[in-house]
């Protein structure tokens, strides 16, 4: 069994990847990565073996060339056989994915970083997930017509002077991948046109930078903003345009008295 050695640091250009590394990794991950080691610092050595191979941490020498680092902290992991580091670095990334959420205390993790407008792409977790997940645990902790009044928190994003490029507001890497792979299957044009449809539910939103831009534009864009709900700047517009669909019980509270709907 290899005994791991102190923390040391390598030059980049001394540490190779492993060729066969089943993990892959995106350039938007990479890029998750990157920010995390400039908000943390870093907190996940590079193993490597005698050599500098790396066993685990492809991903991390990834975000470093990103950043533009020249060295980074590694472990020296000595002893190990073919067999064993073949293990190791598929076990370094499966377990892992082997553990769970709970998911009510992670919605108040998540709801006390929001409040405390921290950065919560930090977290690693899209902004789908996080409205997802606060929008579930919200509505689930109390039974009946009563979990209509439960404290359901979304994010509020407070723009600042920044004006970030286009290229920051989103990250299509994996819709551009299904496009090219729907156009190269030779598809029935109706089905091709349905898929390269579904493709976009994959782009990922930066919806802090979203707030930047749409502060300081031009107020057509604004409009554009809001009507694809990019943007909303209160639920009466949001309702208007299909985005939220209001209980009715909501409804009651909102206009008073009883109110016939469909809304659900």
């Amino acid at each position: 069994m290899a005994t791991p050695t102190q923390i040391i640091f390598k030059c980049v250009n001394e540490i190779f990847g492993y060729e066969k590394n089943a993990r892959t990794h995106s350039k938007s991950q990479v890029a998750e990565i990157a920010a995390s080691i400039q908000e943390f610092g870093w907190t996940n050595p590079i193993l490597v073996d005698e050599c500098g191979e790396i066993i685990a941490g492809h991903g991390r020498i990834a975000a470093a060339e990103s950043l533009g680092m020249n060295e980074v902290p590694v472990i020296v992991l000595t002893g190990l056989n073919s067999e064993q580091k073949k293990a190791y670095r598929l076990a370094d990334n499966k377990i892992p994915l082997n553990a769970g959420w709970d998911d009510e205390l992670l919605s108040q993790e998540l709801s006390e970083l929001i409040d405390a407008d921290f950065d919560i792409c930090l977290t690693g977790f899209s902004q789908v997930e996080i409205d997802d997940l606060l929008v579930e645990v919200g509505s689930e902790s109390e039974e009946g017509d009563e979990r209509y009044t439960s404290k359901i928190d979304s994010p509020v994003y407070e723009p600042s002077e920044a004006v970030p490029e286009v290229s920051a507001l989103y990250d299509d890497e994996k819709t551009m991948q299904l496009v090219e792979s729907i156009r190269l299957a030779a598809l029935p044009a109706d089905v091709e046109k349905f898929l390269l449809a579904a493709a976009e539910r994959h782009t990922v939103f930066n919806f802090n930078k979203i707030a930047d831009y749409y502060s300081h534009a031009p107020e057509n864009v604004q409009a554009l903003f809001e009507a694809s709900a990019l943007v909303i700047i209160d639920y009466q517009q949001a309702i208007e345009h299909g985005f939220v669909k209001m209980t009715q019980r909501m409804l009651e509270i909102v206009h008073g008295g009883e109110v016939e709907s469909d809304a659900r």
